[in-house]
């Protein structure tokens, strides 16, 4: 006799199934020209990076697209624009689960705090999946892991200095 799986545990698959597929989407909205949803292939052909980070006293690399790279691309003044009233700009990163967290636009660029935070789609070489992905937010240089957002799903840009 086959076992019979219960339909409340076929519905609660399915559902994994479908978030998983549709939370592979980035959202960025905001003090931006323009709102934008990057999508797992969108982010496959972006410069990746890799960081090392220790886990469980085991080391771990991820890999990703930096936060800046992203930030850029969607409009956000980095690099020469990044002065004077741009600096009162701040990253609201939000996962599935409703956890956020804060970033300051100086954080994420290099000529001022130079750390690496990635928006991860590989943890050693193999996709982020289940409760750390799709994408993770990754920040190497944090001694606690509290803004390595799992489940990341959207970015909102707000620039106070307008």
């Amino acid at each position: 006799m086959k076992p019979i799986l219960p339909v409340s545990f076929l519905i609660s698959l399915s559902a994994a199934l479908v978030y998983a597929q549709a939370a592979a989407t980035l959202t960025l909205s905001g003090d931006l020209p323009a709102r934008m949803i990057l999508t797992a292939e969108d982010l496959s052909k972006m410069p990746h990076e890799t960081v090392s980070m220790l886990e469980h006293n085991a080391k771990v690399d991820y890999q990703g697209v930096p936060l800046r790279e992203i930030l850029k691309r969607a409009g956000a003044p980095m690099e020469k624009e990044l002065r004077g009233k741009a600096l009162a700009s701040y990253v609201l990163a939000k996962a599935h689960d409703g956890y956020q967290v804060v970033f300051t636009l100086a954080e994420v660029a290099p000529e001022f705090a130079n750390e690496p935070i990635l928006v991860a789609d590989k943890r050693d070489g193999k996709p982020l999946s289940g409760s750390l992905g799709p994408l993770r937010l990754i920040c190497p240089g944090d001694k606690e892991g509290a803004r390595s957002v799992r489940m990341l799903e959207s970015l909102d840009f707000v620039r106070l200095g307008k």
